[in-house]
């Protein structure tokens, strides 16, 4: 989806710092340029180019968001990362390969369809899985313990957050997408060999 600066991020990152003030937006700003010199962001963002899908400098920016979410990719506009729910960098980076990984998808796939529930499902659990969202450590500060399998099911549990911010998906119809698509696209870690 785009359009203009109200839009709706075709795919957006839930919230992750609960009950946090955030930053400025020019803080936030020097944390994105800082977060480009991290080998996993240079690699997703050589592949976008490997793609054909040219990154312009504005492509990633820090606004302040009115809805509660971190951040958010729409198609034709870029990355916005949002500076008032965010606190620290790695937080910020976490966002940007997140959504890096949306904007890969949608480069790959030409016919990928924000309002579709499964294909949106696909990209959540793609970039869930391969961002590094559902790290042990990560959801052991979201204050989720669990020794095995909880990374799917934390994979799972954002993804039904994120379907649940799309006005075409309602939760039946999320959960159906995401199960539906599940093995295909949790085993799907282009362009990684495999998940980092």
């Amino acid at each position: 989806m785009s359009g203009g600066s109200d839009s709706v991020p075709a795919s957006g990152n839930s919230f992750s710092s609960a009950g946090k003030v955030g930053m400025p937006v020019e803080e936030c700003e020097r944390m994105i340029q800082g977060s480009l010199r991290s080998p996993t962001v240079k690699f997703l963002r050589e592949h976008l180019e490997k793609s054909g899908c040219s990154i312009a400098p504005n492509f990633i920016k820090a606004v302040d968001c009115k809805q509660r979410m971190s951040g958010g990719y729409v198609r034709g506009e870029g990355i916005v990362v949002c500076s008032n729910h965010l606190t620290f960098e790695d937080e910020v980076k976490q966002v940007v390969i997140h959504e890096l990984i949306h904007a890969f998808d949608d480069c790959r796939a030409a016919n990928l369809d924000w309002t579709n529930c499964a294909h949106h499902a696909c990209s959540e659990i793609r970039a869930g899985h391969l961002s590094g969202d559902c790290h042990y450590k990560r959801e052991l500060l979201r204050g989720f313990v669990k020794i095995r399998g909880h990374e799917q099911d934390c994979v799972r549990r954002r993804v039904m957050k994120s379907l649940a911010a799309n006005p075409y998906c309602s939760e039946a119809a999320a959960k159906d997408a995401m199960e539906a698509v599940w093995d295909t696209c949790y085993n799907d870690t282009k362009p990684f060999d495999r998940a980092p």
